[in-house]
């Protein structure tokens, strides 16, 4: 248990640049102090200690504003980040290496006891701010949820899920828009760069647009051609001097 313990702090000073020192982790983070309370009462609920790992889960709660049912399995370096208002069920599962914002749900869509009713997020998942993931399905391997995202089915791994009901993208898609983001190690609050579905289809628009401007373009200059061809009178004009469209202009209005 130990051990554990020593790599929650390890992973807070790695990926808050707030964080100082160990002590400053150990007295004024929340999320650690909820993952230790938590350590307690989860080894008291395997053993059979259901009442007294509740009782514990709950001033953990009261104390941080974390709730974390003494049920839930998490692993190594995992950083609950500011931690107010997440709350985690009790067939959850928490790969090593994850972090978890403020006002995250990991929570059930059914009511069957006995099942797995909690989501499972594999290693180095980033859930943003206010997500809710919700069902017993699969978070893969280095997903990232974004900020106030509802998901209600399975993320593959790489990919990222944003939106209400959440969009998947996948990561051939965000690899580019994500280098910079590996050199800090993560995506803090699970935000990548232009991941919004909907300004994405946007922007696929206002490229289309721009490629159909131009292909009309040069149709009016071949049929000025040949009208020139067939008339010896008639002077060319330069089609391409017309009214064009700014895709580039239109492109940095809705964010690219």
């Amino acid at each position: 248990m130990w051990h554990r313990i020593r790599s929650y702090t390890q992973a807070i000073l790695e990926r808050d640049p707030a964080a100082r020192s160990v002590w400053d982790v150990v007295f004024s983070y929340p999320g650690f102090h909820a993952l230790v309370l938590h350590r307690i009462a989860h080894a008291l609920w395997l053993r059979g200690w259901h009442w007294l790992a509740r009782w514990i889960s709950h001033w953990g709660r009261f104390l941080t504003g974390i709730e974390i049912h003494p049920g839930a399995t998490i692993g190594e370096r995992v950083f609950i980040d500011h931690g107010m208002g997440v709350v985690i069920g009790e067939t959850a599962e928490i790969g090593d290496d994850c972090t978890i914002y403020q006002g995250v749900t990991l929570g059930g869509t059914s009511l069957g006891k006995g099942t797995k009713r909690h989501p499972t997020l594999g290693k180095g998942v980033v859930v943003g701010a206010s997500s809710q993931v919700l069902g017993g399905f699969t978070v893969g391997d280095g997903a990232k949820i974004g900020s106030s995202a509802v998901v209600t089915k399975p993320v593959p791994p790489g990919a990222t899920a944003v939106g209400n009901p959440a969009r998947i993208i996948l990561a051939d898609d965000v690899a580019k828009r994500e280098e910079a983001a590996a050199k800090l190690g993560f995506s803090a609050y699970g935000v990548t760069q232009s991941d919004d579905p909907v300004s994405q289809a946007l922007r696929g628009l206002i490229d289309g647009t721009a490629t159909h401007d131009h292909q009309i373009t040069l149709l009016w200059q071949a049929v000025e051609k040949l009208a020139c061809k067939l008339d010896p009178n008639c002077v060319p004009k330069d089609a391409a001097k017309g009214e064009t469209f700014e895709a580039d202009k239109w492109n940095e209005v809705v964010g690219k």
